[in-house]
């Protein structure tokens, strides 16, 4: 007598109170708090359950408990991104939206597509991030109060602009040498970092978010990298008719970083500066080549991480 084994997918709806839990296809549905003793229930019972893979959504820093959590327990874990989630339901016809139908629709989107499970930072690499987005925060803040500066009569509010304004630089300051003690204080972080940065163009910001936000850099291959991080141009074609190459979705942090250094490189790297005039040169649009850039610069970084070879190597073997 055959006996067939169900495989099983669960959703996790995360808000800041509650996780909510979907099964597919048994149609199981609990929720938990959002808080230690919650975490716990959680894990235990998807340990007992044994899916093949659970998916939450991204919902701004309150999924990685629970995502490293169960990641942490054995269990294949996705976080994915609720665009693409929400798309998902909308193609299966599921308008409405409250916290239970998302967890079920995050189940039947794990079932259906089985998402790549992403590699999840460990504790250093999440102390990075965490201060990188401080720093971004500050950054928006100073730039905010500067703005404001600019638009304000009055005196008194002036001054409390100016105030508000040296306390967020020093908060800045502050931010910035917690990140240098960070890396110091990892040894392969210090390697990595010493290693991205012999590239022209590439400064700390970029090193630093590669490495706390994109952990697969080296480990794939440069054109998944590129769809990855969001610099992989997307067909529009039909029939006849061949519409305009756009690129969209991805890592928007590190495609920010990388277009800021994909713009220095431009200009002060050899190879991408040949590349870009090159570009031009053919008639491309200059955000196109700067884009073609961006993929390109990312290319050698997967390749140096990869074989752990330093810029002036990689610049001597290229024509």
């Amino acid at each position: 007598m055959s006996t067939t084994t169900i495989e099983r997918y669960a959703g996790v709806d995360v808000s800041k109170a509650r996780l909510d839990v979907a099964v597919r296809p048994t149609g199981e549905r609990y929720s938990v708090a959002n808080d230690p003793e919650g975490l716990d229930t959680l894990v235990g019972r998807l340990v007992m359950l044994a899916p093949e893979l659970v998916v939450l959504e991204a919902t701004g820093g309150f999924e990685r408990p629970a995502a490293m959590a169960i990641a942490a327990s054995g269990i294949a874990v996705a976080v994915v991104n609720p665009r693409k989630a929400r798309d998902f339901a909308k193609a299966t016809g599921t308008l409405a939206k409250t916290d239970r139908i998302d967890a079920y629709v995050l189940a039947r989107f794990a079932e259906a597509l089985k998402p790549e499970p992403r590699a999840l930072p460990d504790e250093e690499a999440l102390l990075l991030s965490e201060i990188l987005d401080r720093r971004r925060q500050l950054i928006g803040m100073l730039v905010a109060e500067k703005n404001r500066l600019a638009a304000t009569v009055c005196g008194p509010v002036k001054r409390r602009i100016r105030s508000h304004a040296r306390w967020l630089e020093k908060e800045l300051s502050r931010t910035e040498r917690e990140l240098e003690e960070a890396v110091e204080a990892s040894p392969i972080w210090r390697e990595n970092e010493a290693l991205l940065r012999s590239v022209p163009g590439v400064g700390p910001a970029l090193s630093r978010t590669l490495l706390a936000e994109l952990p697969e850099l080296g480990t794939l291959t440069h054109k998944r990298l590129s769809a990855l991080v969001g610099v992989a141009p997307f067909n529009r074609d039909s029939g006849r008719m061949r519409g305009k190459r756009e690129v969209w979705g991805g890592r928007a942090r590190v495609r920010t970083a990388l277009y800021m250094s994909a713009m220095v490189a431009s200009q002060h790297n050899p190879l991408i500066r040949q590349f870009y005039e090159r570009l031009v040169k053919a008639g491309k649009p200059k955000k196109v080549a700067l884009v073609a850039c961006m993929r390109k610069l990312l290319s050698i970084l997967n390749a140096m991480m990869r074989d752990r070879t330093p810029w002036r190597c990689i610049h001597a073997l290229t024509p």
